[in-house]
């Protein structure tokens, strides 16, 4: 009304040509109008010269205060019905117009053929009086308290309508939301969705809403798939957000069934149950995912139907992925029928803006300045710019695939280490002690000008043939020296910390040395070429010989393993980097992962030396079986003593074979009975002293 006031009062009636109107003209005009026609329709229709003679009508005849309140399924028909009246042909305008009202008039059909739930008090009253005896006086007690309370129906959503999502989620989209919420809503374009997107521009939470108010309007089955079940948790606890924000609903129940039947199922692609299920399916990061081709063949089994929907979206990858020939329509194209199309196919640009490829799929891609333009303020380019490295910058916001020809990880290796969290029995990340009294090694890369600190918690394999596992990753910016040495040490009173692997190289002394205060076995590592490449070529062994896990959510890991790079330097060596810099490294997590796996030996199948030193006492310590080994004529030349408390780093000192050595005195074994003899004793294997043990070596 403010609105139609502003252009009455601009356009006044002295300012209008003076200018004579039958009053046929003037009747039909108010028809019109009172048929809910636009102010530019009627000036169409009536062949008016200006439209502001429309607006002075309505004002001098107060036609607004003649039309009446309509329902929204009345307001939506008489619409209908009076595009269809138009003597001209229909323009596209109109027949999307057309289009998008009676979608809404179906569904409000719909909803207004489903019965309304009588009261329970109704029921009871119509079933006529209670029975004699007990029940009678159950009804009584309930009496006396106001009557029997109405039964709540669960997950109730049959007073929702479209409306009531206008102003909470389609009037609040960006720019390229509301091109992805149209290409839902075309039926040509609506089938496969394929999107490929910067990183946080909202399509997670877009999706999720997008997804319930489908559920809630027309009653549709929604299935999300995720790389694991933390990840698709995301979509569920948005989903229960909304429906308490906008509405005051509580949604429970995992998966989640509302009222009108409809179900929103969220899987992991490890699930072996998906399969069973069908529905509008939506697939997050599925750039991330491993054995892509096998879980593409699920999601098209439970969207077989043409009612059906499949949604994919993700940030790049590399183009190794399974998944990159899915993305630029390679298969379709290299097929008999693609050929024929192949001059068909848009260009980069054309994908960019979203298009309907001749396979069927409609494609978009959603950089960092797409958001920007389409309205999306949260984010300071310039700061983001110099916060990443140009590589990883343009993988993340711009949608560039990575190289990985120079990667010193492959994405195959990377994939095999993909895990659940939820499948982790003993790891509860909600308890005081997560991990129980298990072992855990941690590892921390400093911050850097502008990065991350990072620090990452790993399970070593307590048994032969496990598998390392990464717990938990904590990332700190913008803090002092004291505030992520108190992180670490809220850490080791979480967990039963072993090994803490510090880079010291730079900065990172300066929390070295406040950890060494509550943890004084912390490990300093300085960074040289020599040290980095031990701790690229651990990581390497560990990761290809498939040795180690990690949440499949998680695809920052991932990301950062591929940042890594194989170089030379000036003098010919090989050296790897993922940084401005040679002498530091800019993929926080994976160096940090790298810092707790530097406590385990390069050579795994090496037994580890014992840490017993000479003594003169001799008591008995416990006794320990050892494997039977063969040794050579050589093996008594020399003994290493290795001094308890000393680092891996102190050599062993070797006794010279002519130095004699005091014999002990007979030592019975622990399971032979005392008195037996010493011949007896000597026959078993050599036993493990708590003052002493001396290892033979080869000279």
């Amino acid at each position: 009304m403010t609105e139609l006031n502003t252009a009455f009062d601009a356009f006044s009636p002295h300012r209008l040509r003076p200018m004579l109107y039958s009053t046929e003209v003037k009747e039909t005009a108010k028809r019109l109008f009172l048929r809910r026609c636009k102010a530019k329709e009627i000036q169409a229709q009536l062949n008016l010269p200006n439209i502001r003679i429309v607006y002075y009508w309505i004002r001098q005849g107060g036609w607004e205060d003649m039309l009446s309140d309509e329902e929204p399924l009345t307001a939506v028909g008489r619409r209908i019905t009076l595009i269809l009246d138009k003597q001209t042909t229909l323009t596209k305008g109109d027949l999307d117009e057309l289009d998008r009202l009676t979608s809404v008039r179906e569904r409000l059909l719909k909803q207004s053929a489903k019965p309304v739930p009588a009261p329970i008090g109704d029921q009871q009253a119509e079933a006529g009086p209670p029975r004699e005896g007990r029940r009678r006086e159950r009804g009584e007690r309930a009496d006396k308290g106001g009557g029997k309370r109405e039964k709540k129906i669960k997950n109730d959503v049959s007073g929702l309508t479209e409306v009531d999502f206008l102003d909470k989620f389609i009037g609040s989209m960006y720019g390229y939301q509301k091109e992805l919420f149209a290409a839902k809503q075309n039926p040509l374009a609506c089938r496969i969705r394929n999107i490929l997107k910067s990183r946080q521009v909202g399509l997670t939470y877009y999706f999720a809403g997008e997804a319930f108010m489908d559920a809630v309007l027309t009653g549709d089955n929604q299935i999300f798939l995720s790389a694991s079940r933390a990840q698709s948790e995301i979509f569920r606890s948005y989903i229960i957000q909304f429906a308490q924000q906008w509405f005051g609903l509580e949604l429970t129940g995992n998966p989640i069934q509302l009222s009108n039947g409809a179900e929103l199922r969220f899987l992991s692609t490890n699930s072996s149950t998906a399969q069973g299920h069908h529905g509008h399916v939506y697939v997050d990061e599925y750039f991330w995912i491993r054995d892509f081709e096998k879980l593409n063949t699920v999601a098209s089994a439970m969207a077989t139907h043409k009612k059906w929907r499949k949604t994919y979206f993700s940030t790049p990858s590399a183009v190794t992925h399974q998944a990159y020939p899915f993305w630029s329509g390679e298969g379709f194209r290299n097929s008999k029928r693609g050929k024929k199309l192949a001059a068909d196919w848009p260009k980069d640009k054309a994908i960019a803006q979203g298009t309907l490829c001749p396979d069927g799929q409609w494609r978009k891609i959603i950089t960092i300045d797409d958001a920007i333009a389409g309205g999306c303020n949260l984010f300071d380019l310039a700061q983001l710019q110099l916060e990443y490295d140009e590589d990883k910058f343009e993988q993340l916001f711009r949608c560039k695939f990575i190289d990985s020809t120079m990667s010193a990880f492959t994405l195959s290796d990377l994939e095999r280490c993909y895990s659940d969290l939820a499948l982790w029995a003993d790891y509860d990340p909600d308890d005081a002690r997560p991990y129980g009294n298990s072992p855990v090694w941690l590892g921390y890369d400093p911050s850097r000008t502008r990065d991350d600190a990072t620090c990452v918690v790993i399970a070593p394999p307590l048994e032969p043939g496990a598998k390392f596992r990464i717990l938990e990753k904590h990332s700190w910016r913008g803090h002092s020296f004291t505030y992520q040495a108190a992180q670490i040490k809220k850490l080791t009173e979480r967990f039963n910390v072993q090994h803490i692997g510090i880079d010291t190289t730079g900065i990172g002394y300066g929390v070295f040395d406040l950890v060494r205060d509550f943890y004084p076995r912390a490990t300093s590592i300085h960074y040289s070429l020599e040290t980095k490449n031990a701790l690229v070529l651990k990581a390497q062994d560990t990761i290809q010989g498939s040795r180690i896990e990690w949440d499949a959510g998680w695809t920052d890991i991932a990301q950062a393993f591929l940042t890594i790079k194989r170089g030379t330097t000036n003098s010919g060596q090989v050296t790897y980097s993922a940084s401005r810099t040679d002498a530091t490294g800019h993929a926080d997590v994976a160096w940090a992962v790298m810092h707790a796996l530097q406590n385990e030996p390069l050579n795994t199948n090496k037994q580890r030396r014992s840490r017993y030193t000479l003594s003169g006492s001799n008591s008995n310590g416990p006794t320990k079986k050892a494997a039977a080994t063969q040794t050579s004529t050589r093996a008594h030349a020399s003994v290493f003593v290795r001094i308890p408390g000393t680092g891996a780093h102190r050599e062993h000192r070797a006794i010279s074979r002519h130095l004699c050595q005091r014999r002990r005195a007979p030592v019975h074994a622990a399971s032979v009975a005392p008195g037996i003899g010493q011949a007896v004793a000597r026959k078993r294997t050599p036993r493990r002293h708590s003052g002493l043990q001396a290892q033979l070596a080869a000279a």
